[in-house]
């Protein structure tokens, strides 16, 4: 079977494993994937340089294809009025567990983004995934030289070319579908979101870099429908969420597996960016009248949400998915990516 850009990797599976922030994506999840002839990416977003490279070591021990993606700096600051605003209409979910939300102060930071680049110079590893924002060519540059292949996810057929003219080897197209942040490079202004199928066909037309299909991808009929658009490989996310060696905490996987035909829906409610979630209590309550503001109220966010993770409470956990998130199943990430890719 054909494996588009990675086959240099020893990559057989076109369909590979996306980067899931947050704790989804492990060690475990990346390996399991190259047992299925696939590449995975292990997810840099909100790990410390230090867990990041631990994580890096964990995978390279295994001698396995893999790729680390990172959120690329690109704030959308929070008006401070409006932050303590949403902190304070909060906070009653918050006394549940004890914590003080509407004292807290916005937190705009870049997720080590410097030392998370000098980490993937030093460490050289195979791939490096970028999302909300493309490096600077000097970071480009150095990655290459590096020995580093460079995907970068977009959006539109505008962000498409900005990335191909900034010197990046391919493009992860991310169509409206999928699961957790949009990732837009223009937050404030995003563009007009186009389904999957069709967004790979404009891309495609426009540039001539290998492109990665990614959203919503629930069901083998959708990767071959997205290799005949000219897709050199898929991403899968959402159909590994409930998978063996998936990270994502127990009421998590089982709120993706309760009865019921719960749409999905765009909402800034947890981290002040668009995301697609299934909704819950916390989104009933608070998606109409969330601000703007990332990564400040994904910062305010967290600790209510780390303490509901661990009670149990699925009701107040961002239960990010795309719009197939019914097809995931408790299966090893192997088979659920050879079913994928239609061998068996």
């Amino acid at each position: 079977m054909a494996s588009g850009p990675f086959a240099v990797l020893g990559v057989t599976n076109p369909v590979l494993a996306a980067p899931m922030g947050g704790g989804p994506s492990t060690p475990a999840l990346v390996i399991a994937a190259a047992a299925a002839g696939s590449l995975g990416f292990l997810a840099g977003g909100y790990k410390t340089p230090e867990l990041l490279a631990d994580e890096i070591s964990a995978v390279r021990s295994q001698s396995v294809p893999f790729g680390v993606n990172l959120f690329g700096p690109n704030p959308v600051p929070v008006d401070r009025d409006e932050f303590h605003r949403y902190a304070r209409l909060i906070q009653p979910e918050a006394e549940r567990y004890d914590l003080d939300l509407a004292g807290l102060s916005p937190v705009e930071d870049d997720d080590h983004w410097q030392a998370k680049i000098d980490l993937l110079l030093s460490a050289s590893v195979p791939v490096a995934g970028f999302t909300f924002a493309i490096p600077e060519a000097a970071v480009i540059d150095a990655l290459h030289r590096a020995g580093t292949t460079i995907l970068q996810t977009v959006t539109s057929v505008e962000e498409a070319r900005t990335a191909a003219d900034r010197g990046v080897d391919m493009l992860a197209v991310q169509g409206f579908e999928a699961g957790g942040h949009w990732g837009t490079l223009t937050p404030g202004r995003p563009s007009r979101p186009v389904a999957l199928l069709d967004l790979v066909g404009q891309v495609g037309g426009a540039v001539g870099l290998p492109l990665l299909a990614a959203g919503g991808v629930a069901v083998a009929s959708d990767v071959t429908a997205l290799l005949r658009a000219g897709a050199s490989s898929v991403l899968v996310g959402t159909a590994l969420l409930r998978t063996e060696e998936s990270g994502a905490s127990p009421p998590y996987k089982t709120a993706l597996a309760a009865p019921g035909d719960r749409k999905t829906i765009v909402t800034r409610a947890f981290t002040g960016r668009p995301a697609r979630a299934v909704p819950n209590l916390f989104t009933d309550r608070y998606h109409a009248v969330a601000p703007s503001g990332y990564p400040a109220l994904h910062h305010l966010t967290v600790p209510l949400r780390r303490a509901a993770a661990a009670a149990g409470d699925a009701d107040r956990i961002n239960l990010w998915a795309g719009t197939g998130y019914r097809q995931a199943r408790p299966d090893g990430a192997a088979t659920v990516l050879t079913r994928l890719a239609g061998t068996v």
